[in-house]
């Protein structure tokens, strides 16, 4: 990574201004269901902290709309945090004004304050100059750690590096180096699962990809597109029309490349999209008129899997079916399972293919799980992102 880091600056006494990515599940109650996000800040965290850094944390949570609203505030995550940090953190009323600036003033070397919710403020999802202005003087260094957010400019992902000196946080050091490599120098074959619904969402990843990968396997609702190409009848499932002769010239790109692109030969399709559907297992070219296609069948399952077990670096982002219905969930899981067992470097790209691989049981048997699912797919296009490119480039010694 050609970025500075957390490594590179002296933080002793000073106060460090880190935005995280705490925009955490919870339920109706306000309890948090889900501390990933929190538990993957905490080497940052407590690394500053260690070398006595009065940290002041920045975060956005929800989407509250132009102010302050009760079910949005970071409290509960500065409770979270607190326990898991094992000592106080201070939670401010509010992400900028003298109120908070004192607080931010008062802290001791190894003190953590959380600010409250920067979305409380729409300046800060327009990049408002004066908005980072104002954050930037609760700070004398700022650490980017939200990779999450990385691919939004809003104040505090990109604004507020204009008058800090701005470096990466461990986390999002990990982030970027873990997936540029996978994709600038990949150990082959390189092997890129994409799911999902639509192939307008994936359009950019599926073209970067197709320059870099050995084989390409394509599930989800968007093979439905591509099968739609191939002549197949796909009955009432989603497959988006204007796309169609899109997927015919990826296909050819691939072929043209000598990538080997995989689209399903299996299919499980019900009548409806409902847990309580009549379902069968058709050929790809045989889902009957009025039926729909909702997950990899067996044989395509196992198909993917024997291939999937050959890559020896693995990227995945997007579902194979629509896992949120147990019956349907069975094309995404087996995938999940595949991943994990595959002996090479094995990266999940953020979004919905986190949930699978959690919820299969196999997450601590993958590399490198993404924290970010819109940044790590502009990050999969090969896209840059502001929240990256506002980072101090690391010196270059001789």
């Amino acid at each position: 990574m050609n970025k500075q880091t957390i490594r590179d600056v002296d933080v002793h006494g000073r106060r460090v201004l880190v935005r995280v990515d705490f925009n955490v599940p919870m339920d109706k109650s306000g309890q948090i269901t889900d501390d990933t996000r929190i538990q993957a800040a905490l080497p940052t965290i407590n690394d500053l902290a260690d070398r006595g850094a009065r940290v002041v944390l920045v975060s956005h949570l929800g989407r509250p709309k132009g102010g302050p609203e009760a079910r949005y505030s970071l409290a509960p995550v500065a409770a979270r945090l607190s326990s898991l940090l094992g000592k106080e953190v201070k939670q401010a009323p509010d992400c900028i004004g003298p109120e908070v600036e004192a607080m931010v003033n008062a802290l001791a070397p190894g003190d953590v304050l959380m600010l409250e919710n920067v979305r409380f403020h729409t300046a800060e999802e327009k990049n408002d100059p004066e908005f980072a202005a104002q954050l930037a003087r609760l700070g004398d260094v700022y650490v980017n750690d939200a990779f999450g957010t990385a691919h939004r400019a809003h104040a505090s992902t990109a604004g507020v590096a204009s008058y800090l000196p701005a470096v990466a946080g461990l986390l999002m050091e990990k982030e970027i180096t873990v997936m540029g490599k996978a994709l600038a120098e990949p150990e082959r074959p390189f092997v890129a699962i994409i799911g999902g619904a639509k192939v307008s969402d994936k359009i950019g990843v599926v073209k970067n990809l197709l320059a870099k990968v050995d084989t390409l396997i394509i599930g989800g609702g968007m093979a439905n597109t591509f099968l739609r190409a191939r002549g197949y009848a796909m009955g009432k499932s989603l497959v988006e029309e204007d796309k169609v002769d899109l997927a015919a010239e990826l296909m050819a790109q691939a072929a043209t490349k000598g990538v080997q692109l995989l689209l399903p030969t299996d299919l499980v399709v019900a009548a409806a999209m409902a847990a309580d559907a009549e379902r069968r297992v058709v050929p790809a070219n045989e889902v009957p008129e009025g039926w729909m296609a909702l997950d990899i069948g067996p044989v395509t399952a196992e198909s993917y899997r024997q291939t999937i077990a050959t890559g020896k670096t693995v990227v995945w982002n997007g579902p194979m079916g629509v896992f949120e219905l147990e019956p349907f969930a069975r094309g995404t899981e087996e995938i999940a399972r595949a991943v994990a067992e595959c002996p090479g470097i094995t990266i999940i790209g953020g979004g919905d293919s986190v949930a699978a691989v959690e919820k299969a049981g196999v997450a601590d048997r993958i590399t490198h799980i993404s924290t970010g699912g819109g940044a790590s797919l502009e990050f999969l296009e090969g896209r840059s992102l502001p929240g990256v490119e506002v980072l101090a480039a690391r010196r270059h010694t001789k």
